[in-house]
């Protein structure tokens, strides 16, 4: 029985066309044809494969022998013993380890309470567009984020020395009551090295919502005013909504920092007077370069590093359900 179905002739488009089209009949209408299944080209793996082999060497393997080495009572140089969960029952059971965590959640007021609150603040201001001399603001507050943690503790320890400008200028306007060994005591020491940190962090923060200014609408803005919306209005309904995003940025950054807080208070006080400045990260650099005890200095690593992952965790979960509510 002869077959009833049309010759047909694949043209270079991948269409299927009858082979009437050759002999100058009409065409009919074209059926795409399926598409041939290609092979998975390893090429693009290949590009990435040095940069992956770069993560895996420098971050993974140092990663993975540190959570090892906090199971063990290592010294550095022998063997190492293991030591199961002894280092970190000792985090909890030290006293000076205690310390050092209760002074993280001090720090965390000051390294990110303060500065994103006076951030905030400052960016309103002076991020109104048209206003002169915003440049200038910029460049002064921004100032203490690119010096060197060497030159601010040296400015500072001039600045509130027993006998320095800010002790005379006490003295000189009558509140001599109000001097103090601003680094040297036991009460009020942690609090100045966070206030510190706090003005080091503060331009970070502030230019940081500048910029998240600059990318809100103008016609929200333009709304808002229409509306009759004071100032203070128009902050919480439209710029604070706005800065959502760089809100969970340097929150995340600044909480992050309190916990590795290190270069300012060891270059200070190195966690004293005694023990009252102490952070984890001091104990730790002492558990490693001190005493010789690797295995403690890792496991209070790992669990800086845990803190730091949660804390990111629940900010970024917090701020992704405020945006989808």
């Amino acid at each position: 029985m002869p077959s009833t179905a049309p010759d047909v002739l694949l043209t270079d488009a991948g269409l299927v066309r009858p082979a009437s089209v050759a002999a100058g009949i009409a065409p009919g209408p074209a059926v795409a044809s399926r598409p041939r299944r290609r092979k998975t080209d390893l090429w693009p793996y290949l590009y990435v494969l040095p940069v992956l082999a770069v993560f895996g060497v420098f971050l993974l393997v140092p990663l993975v022998q540190g959570i090892w080495y906090s199971f063990t009572s290592w010294d550095g140089i022998g063997p190492a013993p293991w030591a199961g969960l002894s280092n970190y029952i000792s985090i909890w059971t030290n006293p000076v380890m205690r310390e050092g965590l209760a002074n993280t959640g001090v720090l965390v007021l000051f390294y990110a309470g303060a500065p994103i609150v006076a951030g905030l603040f400052t960016a309103a201001l002076i991020g109104r567009r048209g206003m002169r001399g915003m440049g200038f603001y910029r460049t002064v507050l921004f100032l203490p984020q690119v010096l060197s943690s060497v030159v601010v503790i040296v400015i500072w320890r001039l600045l509130l020395a027993p006998a320095g400008p800010v002790n005379q200028s006490l003295g000189a306007m009558g509140l001599g009551f109000l001097r103090a060994d601003w680094l040297g005591s036991f009460s009020i020491t942690l609090d100045v090295l966070g206030l510190i940190g706090s003005w080091v962090a503060f331009g970070f923060c502030m230019l940081l919502f500048l910029a998240g200014i600059q990318a809100i609408p103008t016609e929200l803005y333009d709304a808002a005013k229409v509306d009759g919306a004071s100032p203070v209005r128009e902050f919480f309904a439209v710029t604070l909504p706005g800065l959502r995003g760089q809100m969970a940025v340097a929150m995340t950054l600044s909480v992050i920092g309190a916990f590795q807080a290190f270069d300012i208070i060891w270059l200070v006080t190195q966690g004293g007077p005694g023990t009252s400045s102490v952070t984890p990260a001091i104990n730790l650099y002492n558990d490693a370069f001190v005493s010789q005890n690797v295995g403690a200095a890792a496991a209070m690593g790992v669990v800086m590093l845990g803190a730091s992952l949660v804390v990111t965790l629940v900010i970024v979960r917090l701020v992704e359900g405020r945006r989808n509510a």
